[in-house]
C-alpha cells in the first residue's frame, strides 16, 4: 500500500486516528510515507503468514512488528505536528488547518490525538 498525501482536503477536525498534513516540509513527507510503506508491508506480511497457514507465534511476532511500525509513524508525525502547528503557530510552518485555532484549540487537539494514540 503506498502511501500518497495528495488530493487530500484539508480536514479542520481529527479524524479517528490520525492527523492530515499537506504542507509538510518535503524531508518530513518522504520520512513519513517511508515508514507509512513500511507498516503497510509489515501488515501485509501479516496477512501473507495467515494464507499461509504459518505458526501462531510467528503470525504474533509479525503483528508486533506491524504495531510497532504504526508507532513510529504516529510519533513521528505527532512531532512533526506540534513541531509545525503547535509551537510554529503563526509562523509559515503552520498548517493552513491550524491557522483558525487559538493556542489552546491546538492543545486540545494534542490532548485528543495523545488519549487516542496512547490507548
Amino acid at each position: 500500500m503506498l502511501v500518497n498525501a495528495t488530493n487530500v482536503e484539508c480536514w479542520r477536525y481529527i479524524p479517528y486516528g490520525g492527523i492530515f498534513f499537506l504542507t509538510m516540509n518535503e524531508q518530513i513527507r518522504t520520512k513519513l510515507i517511508s515508514r507509512a510503506n513500511r507498516a503497510a508491508g509489515q501488515a501485509n506480511a501479516v496477512q501473507k503468514m495467515i494464507q499461509e497457514d504459518r505458526y501462531c507465534v510467528e503470525v504474533l511476532n509479525q503483528i508486533a512488528a506491524a504495531r510497532s511500525a504504526l508507532d513510529a509513524l504516529g510519533v513521528e508525525l505527532l512531532t512533526a505536528h506540534i513541531d509545525s502547528c503547535v509551537a510554529g503557530q503563526g509562523t509559515e510552518t503552520q498548517h493552513k488547518c491550524a491557522e483558525s485555532l487559538t493556542h489552546d484549540e491546538l492543545l486540545t487537539e494534542v490532548r485528543t490525538v495523545l488519549k487516542r494514540f496512547l490507548k
